[in-house]
């Protein structure tokens, strides 16, 4: 049996896959147009890594990955993450990005700044669009700084990045932010839940 596989789950955002190893997940994927879809994305990315039954640190972090996504707050930095991968900085980034709560948000500034380097906002987006793991390291709660959303490199862009932060009510303060995107997937803003345009 390979010590490397993959699984689909279903989400209240559609179907999701993960990849593991013996260091634990090596990356999670964002829904595609269905479930085919997101197979067919992880066996292209991943092709060393078959199909197969999560073992139980997988299924803990497909069920706490799931009631995130279902509303709850969960605290998902119990789940290992094989960081073989990537470099010193990212995995600085990821670990601030971590630390972000369900229902909050930094910007990328804010990022930079715990990083010690304000002026590394540019680098820690980038990071965040290369990260592999979308929801366990939240990238979707990291923000620009001038009142819009950044970037969101997921399936579904920036709607999908409005979508989690609606799930998590998040409280995002800049008007603007989503006004773009139908009312249905903006994330409420402090103050302005009422607001019509």
């Amino acid at each position: 049996m390979s010590e490397y596989g993959h699984a689909l789950f279903d989400t209240a955002i559609g179907w999701c896959g993960l990849v593991w190893g013996p260091a634990g997940l090596i990356g999670v994927l964002l829904p595609e147009a269905g479930p085919a879809a997101t197979r067919a994305r992880l066996t292209r990315r991943y092709p060393d890594a078959p199909e197969a039954p999560p073992p139980a640190p997988e299924r803990a972090a497909i069920e706490g990955m799931t009631a995130l996504l279902a509303g709850e707050a969960r605290d998902l930095t119990f789940i290992e993450l094989d960081l073989a991968r990537v470099g010193d900085f990212e995995r600085g980034v990821y670990a601030v990005a971590r630390a972000i709560v369900p229902g909050q948000t930094l910007t990328y500034g804010e990022v930079a700044a715990k990083l010690g380097d304000k002026r590394l906002a540019r680098a820690v987006g980038q990071a965040l669009g290369a990260n592999p793991w979308p929801i366990v390291v939240p990238c979707h709660r990291v923000l620009a700084a001038d009142g819009k959303a950044g970037g969101f490199s997921a399936p579904g862009g920036l709607q999908t990045k409005a979508r989690m932060l609606s799930i998590e009510r998040a409280q995002v303060g800049a008007p603007g932010l989503f006004d773009d995107l139908p009312l249905s997937v903006r994330p409420r803003r402090a103050g302005l839940e009422g607001r019509t345009k």
